[in-house]
Formats: C-alpha cells, sequence, structure tokens
C-alpha cells in the first residue's frame, strides 16, 4: 500500500469535508482493504477492526468524491480510478 503525508492514503483525502486524522485513519483502512479486491462493509469492519456503522459512513463519503463505489445490485464496493487520476493530474 502506498502511504503519503503523515502516513495516509493519498486516496484518503477528501475534498468535499475536512479531513481530521481519525477519518484519514479510517479510510486508509478502507481503500487498504479495497485495493486487494470489491468486499462488503461487514468484511471491511472485521478486516480493520472499525465499527460497522463508521466503514459506512465513509464508504460513502468516498462514494461522493467518486473513490469507491457499490457494485450495482450488491451489497460489496470496489474502487474507481478516479481518486488516483485526480491526484496524478494535479501534479
Amino acid at each position: 500500500m502506498k502511504m503519503f503525508k503523515g502516513g495516509y492514503h493519498p486516496k484518503a483525502f477528501l475534498t468535499r469535508k475536512r479531513n481530521v486524522r481519525r477519518g484519514l485513519d479510517v479510510r486508509s483502512k478502507i481503500i487498504a482493504a479495497l485495493e486487494r479486491g470489491s468486499l462488503d462493509a461487514k468484511t471491511i469492519s472485521k478486516r480493520t477492526g472499525v465499527k460497522y456503522s463508521s466503514i459506512l459512513y465513509h464508504l460513502h463519503l468516498l462514494e461522493a468524491e467518486k473513490i469507491a463505489m457499490k457494485e450495482r445490485r450488491t451489497r460489496f464496493w470496489k474502487l474507481t480510478g478516479t481518486g488516483q487520476r485526480r491526484l496524478t493530474e494535479c501534479g
């Protein structure tokens, strides 16, 4: 997993919300789990040790930023290429 700025994953930084340490930490864990493949929120919660409700909250934030998306007609989430593309375009 590639880390950046304070040990957080580059895709964990949001543009529409304030980035606080705890949120960056949770989103970094979620992204790291999803980099291995599509997962449901319950599995992400178990693998990261973060509460299920917090996982869902951050997944929806990542979805709003087009970094993650829910697969159609399933409970599974996956990463999109948008977040990384946005970072590479900036610098």
